[in-house]
């Protein structure tokens, strides 16, 4: 059968409209091959929601926004929401408006009730809720610190004001020579610490020398205290005090007169006793110096001795 050219027109017209009615479906976020149903939200605000937004239920998109108008009686937001029919949602089931992130818009949430089994029909309206988004809470935080940073710049700007009456052209003169002076001395400074580094470069050897000597040293200080240690100082030592206590004790018993050598510190009749006793032998000698025939006698031709006579003071005198 052969096509005549007002067929081919015929049929090239109506496959343009189909075309045409396709694209603008899909455009609209319609799929001409699936079913949907229509459910409706009343909301107080829905600000930052828009149409074409998606619907999701535990974060799947089932469906998306198709229409936002105004109730004239209630003067309430009524939000038009296209979903796919294949999802089973119950009557009782919450929207929430929500927003997933900064950079997207708001959506819909649908929150599902399991226990109930009743399933919302085409048309239906379901329970609405709005969750406060990311942006709405940070704002909220920000408002009383932006308060509190306007009381802040405002005390600054008092504190600057301030600051510039205090410091008038003197004051800012003397200032500004301060702190070319710190300057200065900041350059100063740098520059010796450049000559200390060059008399440390300079002087690298003897410093090594310095820090080898003073290990040896150490080295032998410990070489030291390890053969104080071997030779038990701490023993030694406890034998001196057990010794220092013993002459402690002996001292004291000088000090209270006991023993010999405590008597002949403290007792005043053995002091006497020697004294006289000193004080006669010096008279015997002396009078064995003045009188030796009377103790040592010696006669060649039988001369009789002289009768004793005791020594005199003026005896012991001569």
């Amino acid at each position: 059968m052969k096509l005549t050219r007002e067929i081919k027109t015929a049929i090239l017209v109506i496959s343009s409209i189909l075309l045409f009615i396709w694209g603008y479906s899909f455009l609209k976020g319609r799929d001409l091959f699936s079913s949907y149903k229509k459910l409706y939200v009343q909301y107080e605000s829905v600000e930052g929601l828009g149409p074409s937004a998606p619907v999701t239920l535990n974060g799947l998109i089932i469906g998306k926004v198709n229409a936002i108008s105004i109730d004239q009686n209630t003067g309430k937001i009524i939000v038009e929401m296209q979903i796919k029919s294949d999802f089973p949602i119950s009557q009782s089931s919450t929207a929430t408006i929500y927003e997933p992130g900064l950079i997207n818009g708001k959506q819909i949430a649908i929150n599902p009730n399991l226990t109930d089994k009743n399933p919302a029909k085409d048309g239906s309206y379901l329970l609405g809720d709005v969750k406060q988004g990311l942006t709405d809470s940070l704002g909220e935080k920000l408002a009383p610190i932006q308060v509190k940073l306007e009381k802040v710049m405002a005390n600054a700007d008092q504190l600057i004001t301030g600051v510039n009456n205090i410091l008038d052209k003197k004051a800012q003169e003397d200032l500004r020579k301060t702190l070319a002076d710190l300057s200065l001395t900041m350059s100063q400074f740098h520059r010796a610490s450049m000559s200390l580094n060059g008399i440390l470069d300079d002087n690298k050897s003897q410093i090594k020398g310095v820090v080898s000597n003073f290990d040896k040293i150490s080295k032998d200080f410990s070489s030291i205290s390890d053969s104080l240690n071997k030779a038990d100082l701490g023993k030694t030592v406890q034998n001196l005090n057990n010794t220092l206590a013993k002459v402690d004790g002996i001292m004291k018993n000088l000090e209270s007169g006991q023993g010999t050598m405590g008597k002949l510190l403290k007792d005043d009749g053995l002091y006497n006793n020697l004294s006289k006793s000193t004080k006669e032998l010096e008279l015997l000698l002396q009078d064995v110096r003045l009188y030796p025939t009377r103790y040592i006698n010696v006669s060649l031709f039988g001369k009789k001795n002289k009768p004793y006579k005791g020594a005199t003071v003026n005896d012991s005198i001569k």
